[in-house]
């Protein structure tokens, strides 16, 4: 019998040491916000003859205009403020005459008032699945003793992993650009979602051997249902993986902060749901905070 709760102050460093890195990242580069979040305009251009995105740029400044210009499979993509309609058709009028035939593959705007809503919103709606898993996981467990533990334990592994991607993005935020979007909240939605599945199929299976009796110890029960849970939840998050690498390579600009969100909290999830929230279950259910990062014996 492996022996994984036996490890878990190894497990918590490991969490511990990927927290807060995290927390430095997104403190020192912060999170480069999107236009569903901070307003403006976003238009992809094709260029027949291609063009340099350093010299889009400058024509951009010329024009008057502050911008970002980001190269993508050929494409550019001008991140400006909002434009109307007719700023729209000047700009990539004036682009044609510098740099030759455009064509319009995209164009997104919004405005600031709708931006503001929609952060509250996505902040809202983070904070209403905690809540609710919270909630869910203490009635479902209602007939277990110390039930809200459970939904605890579920949570904080759920947080683990959304401080864990916001990290990722704040370096690459601050590497490439990338933006934090509508597309990356609803990628952080299904994460909470995935981790906290994993983590119930674990739980579920400490409630049975619970049930059972296998023993009177309550962190070699949680040990014991690790080892017989451990291949599915492994299987099932390789199977996972091998769809979002597809994803983020085959799949265009549209989706990319899903995708390597979902790529991100995959990993994170299923290390958050076997070595954080159970182990933090088998400590608080025997109350061994003095011992946190203890190795703890099996046989004794």
């Amino acid at each position: 019998m492996f022996d994984i709760v036996g490890k878990r102050p190894y497990y918590f460093a490991i969490s511990a040491i990927l927290v807060l890195g995290s927390a430095i990242a997104i403190a020192a580069l912060g999170l480069n916000p999107g236009i569903d979040f901070s307003s403006g305009s976003v238009t992809t251009l094709s260029f027949e003859q291609g063009a340099d995105p350093a010299e889009v740029k400058d024509e951009l400044s010329r024009l008057g205009y502050v911008a970002r210009v980001e190269e993508w499979q050929n494409d550019l993509i001008i991140h400006t403020v909002q434009l109307s309609a007719a700023e729209k058709t000047g700009l990539e009028q004036s682009l044609e005459e510098r740099f030759g035939a455009v064509e319009e593959k995209g164009f997104e705007s919004v405005d600031p008032i709708i931006a503001e809503e929609t952060a509250r919103t996505a902040g809202i709606a983070v904070a209403i699945s905690a809540a609710g898993i919270l909630v869910y996981l203490t009635w479902a467990f209602r007939r277990m003793p110390r039930p809200f533990h459970y939904g605890v334990c579920a949570v904080v592994a759920l947080i683990h992993d959304v401080v864990v991607v916001l990290g990722v993005f704040a370096v690459l935020g601050g590497i490439l650009g990338w933006e934090v979007n509508l597309m990356f909240i609803i990628g952080v939605l299904a994460v909470i979602g995935y981790s906290v599945n994993n983590t119930v199929v674990v739980f579920d299976r400490v409630r049975e051997n619970l049930q059972r009796g296998i023993s009177t110890r309550f962190d070699v029960v949680v040990n014991n249902s690790l080892v017989e849970t451990l291949s599915r939840s492994l299987n099932t998050s390789l199977t996972t993986l091998a769809v979002v690498l597809a994803l983020v390579l085959f799949v265009g600009a549209s989706i990319q902060n899903f995708a390597v969100v979902l790529l991100v909290g995959v990993i994170a999830g299923t290390y958050s749901s076997l070595f954080v929230a159970p182990q933090l279950l088998a400590v608080w259910e025997r109350g061994q905070w003095s011992g946190f990062l203890r190795r703890p014996s099996l046989t004794t």
